[in-house]
């Protein structure tokens, strides 16, 4: 389970990067930065369908995105300036109450 989590977190990172970059796309019309982040998304679906082998797809998949759309809003106010107010935060708060949740009904 060890190794499942390490490539988890792989995944989602790897995913943040791709989702990042997306805006430098420019629509997928960018020769350099649309290969970039197509060849992401497909690395990060890869090394998820690698940990659903030793982790219930559900609580896999949970982990992924929740974590996934926390860290690419923060990276989006921090990196790519958009806008930090109390329903984002409120929102976010509540994907990661929702994965913990998850997370915590998997273990029984």
């Amino acid at each position: 389970m060890g190794t499942a989590l390490v490539l988890l977190m792989l995944a989602i990172a790897t995913e943040v990067g791709a989702t990042a970059a997306l805006p430098r796309t420019e629509s997928f019309t960018h020769l350099v930065w649309t290969p970039i982040v197509l060849l992401g998304y497909a690395v990060s679906i890869w090394l998820l369908a690698i940990v659903v082998r030793d982790m219930p797809v559900s609580i896999a998949y949970a982990i992924w995105s929740g974590m996934g759309t926390a860290l690419i809003a923060v990276v989006g106010v921090t990196w790519l300036g958009e806008s930090w107010d109390l329903t984002k935060v409120a929102a976010l708060a509540m994907i990661i109450v929702g994965v913990v949740v998850l997370n915590l009904q998997g273990a029984h």
